[in-house]
């Protein structure tokens, strides 16, 4: 069966060495300091690894089972979420008065990485939860918050989000779910929802729904939806369950991953739902969900890489095969382990080097969303939205290459089922394509993303890349290895983005290049993070830190990263001026 070990020591270095969280002049950061950070982070790292990961298998070979319209979620679920509960590691950044323990957004995001990795499906169930809170306490009116909040908080009540339905999924504006008024000032929510994940299960005593519906005789398309709490079972105004509402599962999906997770088809008959906002402003309450989403989805995705990454080295290291070109390593065993073989190193150091800077980076967009939130910062607001649809989609599908990389290092008995290798690669799949598709982030990236503000957004990363790089010329041991490819890479993307600009007059052709400028982008804010990273280990080293094995270790996959990975922005923009003239050239017949 897999393991699973937290990797405590990276935490810390990103949010003290790279990120320096205790020094950041954000409310609640002051406390973040290596003791209080290490605790937490250590204790995240034991229930994920004695509790949650044993449950990841038993979760993909149990599913879940529909029974007299009741989801019964696997063996040994309710008691680990039980103990999740009360472990309070739903609520860690909830204000204290909803029943949370006020702690800054980076400190969940850290949190739930361990989670994520030792058993994905599982996590999803807190992971919606707070998602639909979020919306609510952004959005809903202080009696929503008091009624919901307290209870979402502590996960006595979970949460979902209700979008696609079966004939729309990105195009939100042909939905048909309707909610009609009713004289109360609630509303009667009728429709059907499909691909809900957490839709329905036995682990907690309500299930609050976020429902996006159309209230009729509103605004045509996406201009005339609006966002709606429909509880499983209708609170009474003193807070008691009272009623079955009109909400029912119509199946569970059969799916390719994450089995330990209910994906259901959700129906709405005349359902009792309360409006969230104002009438048909509901994209706006909803994305306050999708994009926290997005950001946690792609850390699912280096979250698959990570611990398929850990059982790979395992294994390599185990594994007796061949002899190292170089001379015998093994000179007691009949063959030398996997690792010896240069392209076993070069297949773990691409998914080391991967899993360590898409960390960095989002750690990182955690604390540029905190810096939002508790700052009303608009220029990391501004960034953290252009960094949202590469997060998700670059995050999520090297994620899953890497998954599939390290189920590559055991050979054959990485598709056999027993070793647990197919199960990462199988769940980090569904993160490629869940909260918006990575061709649709793309297309949000460079149709919108990079546009918004007058490009200044855009404009503020680059010269963030450029500052950093001239500040620290003079450091020749940064200089060659990790500021010339920086360099180099920048110098790609700017050239992307100006291609861009001159392709107003056939947006074809950058629409063409969406996906490759995903990846460049991708690939130079991982490059920026090892090159932040490369110097904080060096300083590290300077000061007389004692975990030098640890350091040495960062720098030298680091200098791997900016050698072999990051030339490759080098190709996407190759990619990019080519326009859409070869993409475009058949006509839908010839396909």
């Amino acid at each position: 069966m897999p393991s699973y070990t937290a990797p405590l020591k990276d935490y810390q270095f990103v949010l003290h060495d790279l990120l320096k969280v205790s020094e950041q002049d954000v409310p609640g950061y002051a406390d973040l300091d290596r003791d209080f950070t290490g605790a937490v982070l250590e204790e995240a790292g034991k229930i994920s690894s004695d509790v949650l990961s044993p449950l990841n298998v038993v979760g993909d070979t149990e599913g879940c089972v529909l029974e007299n319209g009741v989801v019964r979620t696997p063996t040994g679920f309710k008691a680990a979420f039980d103990q999740v509960r009360e472990g309070g590691w739903t609520g860690m950044d909830v204000p204290e008065q909803y029943g949370g323990q006020g702690l800054p957004y980076i400190m969940h995001t850290a949190a739930q990485e361990p989670m994520v990795s030792a058993n994905m499906a599982f996590n999803m169930y807190q992971g919606l939860t707070h998602g639909a809170l979020s919306a609510i306490l952004a959005h809903g009116s202080d009696a929503q918050k008091d009624m919901y909040a307290p209870k979402l908080a502590s996960c006595e009540w979970t949460g979902t989000m209700n979008l696609t339905e079966p004939h729309c999924g990105t195009d939100l504006g042909l939905m048909r779910t309707k909610a009609v008024p009713q004289d109360d000032g609630s509303f009667k929510v009728s429709g059907q929802k499909i691909f809900i994940s957490a839709g329905d299960h036995d682990m907690a005593e309500n299930i609050i729904h976020l429902v996006l519906a159309k209230i009729p005789g509103g605004p045509d398309g996406i201009k005339g939806v609006s966002l709606f709490i429909v509880p499983k079972i209708i609170v009474n105004e003193d807070g008691s369950l009272g009623d079955r509402n009109g909400v029912s599962v119509g199946k569970i999906e059969e799916k390719m991953g994450i089995h330990g997770n209910s994906t259901c088809v959700m129906n709405y008959d005349e359902a009792t739902g309360y409006l969230i906002g104002e009438e048909h402003k509901g994209m706006r309450a909803m994305f306050v969900m999708m994009n926290e989403a997005r950001l946690g989805v792609g850390l699912q995705g280096y979250a698959q890489s990570e611990v398929a990454y850990q059982n790979a080295v395992a294994y390599a290291k185990d594994r007796l095969q061949g002899r190292a070109v170089t001379g015998v390593q093994n000179p007691d065993g009949p063959a030398d382990p996997l690792i010896v073989h240069p392209d076993i190193r070069r297949n773990l150091m691409d998914q080391k080097s991967f899993n360590e800077g898409a960390r960095a980076f989002t750690f990182w967009g955690a604390s540029l969303l905190d810096r939002a939130h508790q700052n009303s910062d608009k220029d990391a607001e501004g960034l953290v939205s252009l960094m949202t649809p590469v997060i998700k989609g670059f995050l999520t599908d090297k994620g899953f290459e890497y998954a599939v990389a390290a189920q590559q290092v055991y050979g054959g008995h990485g598709y056999i089922e027993e070793w647990g290798m197919s199960q990462f690669a199988r769940d980090a799949r569904i993160a490629m394509i869940y909260e918006g598709a990575n061709g649709v982030q793309a297309l949000d990236l460079v149709g919108r993303k990079l546009a918004i503000d007058g490009g200044k957004h855009l404009m503020g990363f680059f010269e963030m890349v450029k500052s950093f790089i001239k500040e620290n010329e003079g450091n020749e041991a940064l200089k060659k290895d990790f500021l010339d490819p920086l360099k180099a890479a920048r110098k790609d993307m700017q050239a992307a983005a100006m291609y861009f600009m001159g392709s107003m007059k056939n947006p074809n052709n950058a629409l063409s290049g969406s996906y490759d400028f995903m990846h460049l982008m991708g690939h130079v804010c991982l490059g920026y993070m090892w090159a932040r990273m490369g110097k904080a280990a060096m300083e590290a080293l300077d000061g007389g830190a004692s975990d030098t094995d640890f350091l040495n270790t960062k720098i030298a996959t680091g200098r791997y990263y900016m050698a072999r990975q990051l030339p490759s922005t080098a190709l996407h923009l190759a990619r990019i001026n080519t326009g859409a003239d070869t993409v475009m050239a058949l006509e839908a017949a010839n396909f």
